[in-house]
């Protein structure tokens, strides 16, 4: 098990995971500001100068508002105490809305489950909208056709992302190709591993900053397999090891945990992209489909 760096003497009484909720963790950053060495005060500068935004960056987004490296961020959050850049994320949220931060921002006490509902669907309905303005049409036709061409289709993802990443295996296999979706991060990273040029990687990550499912990419995009990102922000981790990049929203509507609108979103690309993929072979994804239903069929009174 890894151990979290101990915090450095300029952060000294810095709490642990969630400090935010009881010092404050920008009163925290702010107070232990003029002993920071240069990299650390170019992220707390950045961090201090607009913390709400700073809820909807990346990892990379707010290196490079630093102008730092992705790891000097990690290691500034390591500092306070904090696991990663995510877990500061989350203590920001918490010090700016407090007990409503995980709650969608158009929501109200009072509102009844059916005006939470209506609110909720107004608000996948934006994030569907959203998909045109960040998706590149290229970007969209370049992986239909390295999904198309390839012998093998690997598919990952953790956390809220492996069901999306499980499903689309399934859907693509109903059609003749054969894929693949580990539950396992590490049998992810191996079967990664295991490709080859003639195959495809498709990682699913709202973030892009999961270690599991870069360091998963990295593998496949180190065996010149073709490498496709399907994540919510164009600038990660992810996006920097990946071939093909396919954006599908942004930031959410507001900072509640794995919020449902991105997975909607993905979940809207990934129904074009297996829709592109029967277009382009239509006869053996009607074979293939035949077979499936008649398979389906003897699992049914």
């Amino acid at each position: 098990m890894k151990s979290t760096p101990p915090p450095s003497p300029a952060m000294d009484g810095a709490a642990q995971d969630g400090a935010g909720e009881h010092a404050g963790i920008l009163a925290q950053i702010r107070a232990a500001r003029p002993a920071y060495v240069r990299g650390d005060r170019r992220v707390a500068d950045a961090v201090l100068a607009d913390p709400e935004a700073v809820i909807h960056l990346t990892v990379s987004d707010l290196a490079e508002e630093a102008g730092t490296a992705a790891s000097t961020v990690v290691r500034f959050c390591q500092r306070l105490g904090l696991r990663g850049f995510h877990a500061l994320k989350l203590a920001i949220a918490r010090e700016l809305g407090g007990g409503n931060a995980l709650i969608e921002s158009r929501v109200e006490a009072g509102d009844r489950p059916i005006d939470v509902l209506g609110k909720i669907i107004t608000s996948d309905a934006e994030a569907l909208r959203d998909i045109g303005s960040t998706i590149d049409a290229e970007q969209l036709d370049t992986a239909v056709d390295a999904l198309h061409r390839a012998e093998r289709i690997l598919l990952v993802g953790v956390g809220t992302s492996a069901p999306l990443a499980q499903d689309f295996a399934y859907r693509l296999l109903t059609i003749g190709l054969h894929a693949d979706a580990p539950a396992d991060a590490h049998v992810q990273h191996v079967a990664a591993r295991l490709l080859g040029p003639s195959d495809a990687c498709l990682a699913v990550s709202h973030t892009g900053s999961t270690r599991e499912t870069v360091s998963a990419m990295e593998a496949a995009h180190g065996v010149r397999a073709a490498t496709i990102a399907l994540t919510s922000f164009a600038r990660s981790p992810l996006t920097s090891v990946a071939d093909t990049v396919l954006v599908a929203g942004s930031r959410e509507t507001s900072f509640r945990i794995e919020a449902m609108t991105s997975r909607i979103a993905h979940l809207s690309l990934l129904d074009a992209l297996f829709v592109s993929l029967v277009l382009r072979r239509p006869a053996a994804a009607s074979a293939a489909s035949e077979v499936t239903g008649g398979v389906l069929a003897e699992h049914r009174f």
